[in-house]
């Protein structure tokens, strides 16, 4: 047996098969994995578009993504100029989620820091790069695959739910994308923009009311500019009224409905003094979207507009109207009833000179229980007002500003007046010619002042003065005064010497006047002493006794020139001066 040769094995194919080396399953597991990840790659991509933008500021091709609320969209593929090199066109690979947003209403903009809407957006950006932000619309389109880019975001950039309305005016005023509208103070929405079509005639604004505050705009709201600031000079003093602060900056529109005894429904607005149809009267329906609303100026024009009925008025004066001007008040006590509403110059061929027509509406229904007819009846009406003293008068609302008003009043003392009418509008006399208030009056005092020859008047002072001077200045005067000064020293000297010589003379007196005091007393006792020797009743008696009262009389006369020679020694030279007890 240990002699046999060994016996061949041979193997079958299936054996040789499974001698293949493991390593030939990692590139076939790659390609596998290759094929899936390419089919996963084509299966995702979306649409190639195009988008023109002005600038391709902060976007980098293969870096810049498009994002919608912070989701990825796409990748920015390609930034190059257009072939007219005005503008930027950035291609870009969409998503294949993407693909049903892209129709003819899709809005695609660039997002980078920025001060927009009275807010300061994309500063994240600062730190993760510019990207392209898009706000599709569901509402449906034709799709498209090529995009004109908005330069400043829109003011909406999410589906808000509200309503868009139409707000027409003459002119915008501040008014900016963003401006925010006010209901009660609150913001509730926002301007979207404004028709560009119709400028020549008007400005028709977009203005956007958030839900669920739409619901509060209804046919009868009113509208007006709420922008900057209002300031105010009154009784009460300087009044300075803002909306908002957002409003001062940006410009705004506050609204407000006339509430109605509407049982559906809520109620759109507070207490309203603007005008009958804020109360008593249902409350108009919820408005529709796109439904226009006049923007009045302010909120005294938007209160005006309740005032349904209004009766053009007009006065011709024949002097200055200056700071009178469209939009003045028309007062009555006080009180506004209208406004003015153009003031033009014309030439009178009648008056020969040129007169200031001024044109203004009233709005009776301000005064309350005022019935005024209409049609033809109201013509005799006006006529009868005229006669009985309605006159129009101009005065000033506001000294500091120079500001002017028109006051429509019935003057009882206003004489005479004939009512005219031009067109459909009744000319109204003016009282005093547009020149009783009290600036006009002060001008007029000046102009009086001014017409005062202060020229004539100084030139006739000076020659006077001149005149005085050359008098006092006068040879002939200077000698009269230099005598004079003599003779009154003179007349001095003379009284000290008589001075010297009676007050000697004047100390004796009382001696002399107290011995005939003495004289008298001893005559009585020789009286007493012959009364007794010769009778009371005898002729010597009677001379006697005269002759008694006669030296008594005496004595008390030098007692008395004693006395007032003491006091007064210049009345030797004088004489009495003063009838007085001495």
């Amino acid at each position: 047996m240990s002699g046999q040769p060994p016996s061949a094995v041979v193997r079958s194919p299936v054996d040789r098969r499974r001698r293949l080396p493991l390593i030939w399953a990692i590139p076939v597991v790659t390609v596998i994995v290759g094929g899936w990840l390419a089919w996963s790659t084509v299966s995702r991509r979306g649409p190639l578009i195009t988008i023109s933008f002005e600038t391709a500021e902060g976007l980098e091709a293969t870096v810049s993504h498009v994002k919608h609320k912070d989701v990825d969209m796409g990748v920015v593929q390609k930034v190059r100029l257009s072939p007219d090199l005005k503008r930027v066109t950035v291609t870009v690979r969409m998503n294949r989620d993407a693909e049903p947003l892209l129709n003819d209403k899709t809005k695609f903009w660039v997002v980078r820091p920025r001060f927009f809407a009275g807010a300061i957006s994309g500063l994240q950006t600062l730190v993760s790069g510019s990207y392209i932000d898009v706000l599709p619309d569901n509402s449906g389109g034709e799709p498209r695959r090529d995009f004109v880019g908005l330069e400043t975001p829109p003011v909406l950039q999410s589906d808000v739910p509200g309503r868009t309305f139409l707000l027409k005016a003459d002119r915008i005023g501040s008014l900016n994308l963003g401006s925010p509208i006010l209901f009660r103070d609150l913001d509730v929405g926002e301007i979207l923009g404004w028709d560009v079509g119709q400028m020549a005639e008007n400005i028709v604004v977009h203005a956007f009311v958030r839900a669920p505050f739409d619901r509060y705009v209804h046919d009868d709201s009113r509208f007006w500019n709420a922008s900057g600031v209002t300031v105010q000079i009154g009784a009460a003093g300087l009044q300075l009224q803002i909306e908002s602060v957002r409003t001062v900056i940006m410009g705004g529109i506050a609204f407000e409905t006339p509430s109605g005894p509407s049982s559906s429904g809520p109620v759109a607005s507070g207490p309203s003094t603007s005008g009958p149809s804020s109360s008593g009267s249902p409350q108009s329906p919820e408005s529709a979207t796109d439904h226009q609303f006049p923007l009045y100026r302010n909120q005294d024009a938007a209160d005006a507009s309740t005032y349904k009925r209004t009766i053009p008025l007009m006065a011709r004066f024949t002097s200055s109207v200056s700071g009178l001007t469209s939009g003045s008040k028309v007062t009555s006590f006080g009180m506004k009833i209208g406004e003015v509403t153009g003031v033009s110059l014309v030439y009178d061929p009648k008056l020969d000179r040129v007169v200031v027509p001024v044109e203004f509406v009233f709005e009776p229904e301000r005064i309350a229980q005022l019935d005024l007819p209409r049609d033809g009846d109201l013509d005799a009406r006006m006529r009868d007002l005229v006669h009985r003293g309605l006159r129009v008068k101009l005065e000033s609302s506001n000294l500091l500003t120079g500001q002017k008003q028109l006051a429509l009043d019935l003057y009882k003392d206003a004489g005479p007046g004939e009512l005219e009418k031009v067109g459909d509008a009744y000319v109204i006399p003016v009282l005093g010619g547009g020149s009783d208030d009290i600036a006009t009056a002060a001008n007029n005092l000046i102009n009086r002042l001014n017409s005062i020859p202060f020229d004539s008047i100084g030139k006739n002072l000076d020659q006077t003065l001149a005149g005085v001077d050359a008098l006092v200045n006068d040879k002939d005067v200077t000698a009269s005064v230099a005598a004079l000064k003599s003779t009154i020293a003179s007349a001095e000297t003379l009284i000290k010497t008589l001075n010297q010589g009676i007050v000697p003379t004047m100390q004796r007196l009382p001696v002399i006047a107290s011995g005939l005091e003495s004289s008298v007393q001893r005559t009585d006792k020789l009286i007493a002493s012959l009364q007794t020797g010769y009778g009371g009743d005898s002729h010597f008696s009677r001379d006697i006794a005269r002759l008694t009262m006669q030296l008594t009389d005496a004595a008390r006369s030098i007692r008395v020139l004693a006395d007032l020679l003491s006091r007064h020694p210049e009345a030797l030279i004088r004489g009495r001066t003063d009838q007085g007890v001495q």
